[in-house]
């Protein structure tokens, strides 16, 4: 059949979607938007909540995209930004500013480690937007980077 690229089914994103909102209540964080996006920086799903600001899709696809676009969380690319301005200065440029370096922003993969898309969270602190990429990531039954390193698949869990 050749190589074909495994993609996020939409029940998997309303999955992960509903896992975040449920956790983000469950903790009382402020309100949440959350996106997932394909292999290619395709939305496929976004949810904001109610009382949401302004331009928090473009925040949370920034994420998403940030994670596809270098292959890593965002939490890593802030720290790619403070390590290497210069490269991700080019980073931004080459994307056309659709990078945003802010921590909220995973990979998604599937029970093999295959990346199936990436997950943007956007709302309140950026440490508390990636516990929720993690935990709704999980409770779909899918995998987060550390997960996958499990398996011996590829990932990047540092920026060396």
């Amino acid at each position: 059949m050749g190589n074909s690229v495994s993609i996020i089914t939409m029940q998997q994103a309303d999955n992960i979607l509903n896992a975040v909102f449920q956790k983000a209540r469950e903790l009382k964080l402020r309100p949440i938007s959350a996106v997932i996006a394909e292999p290619g920086a395709i939305a496929k799903a976004f949810k904001k909540e109610d009382g949401s600001a302004m331009l928090r899709y473009e925040m949370a696809m920034g994420k998403a995209y940030a994670a596809l676009a270098l292959g890593r969380s965002t939490s890593l690319i802030v720290e790619r930004a403070n390590e290497r301005p210069l490269f991700m200065s080019f980073m931004f440029k080459a994307s056309e500013d659709k990078i945003f370096a802010e921590g909220g922003g995973m990979l998604i993969r599937d029970t093999k480690g295959e990346v199936i898309g990436a997950i943007g969270v956007t709302g309140d602190t950026a440490a508390n937007d990636e516990i929720l990429c993690a935990h709704a990531i999980r409770a779909a039954g899918l995998l987060t980077d550390i997960d996958a390193d499990k398996l011996g698949v590829e990932v990047r869990l540092t920026n060396i």
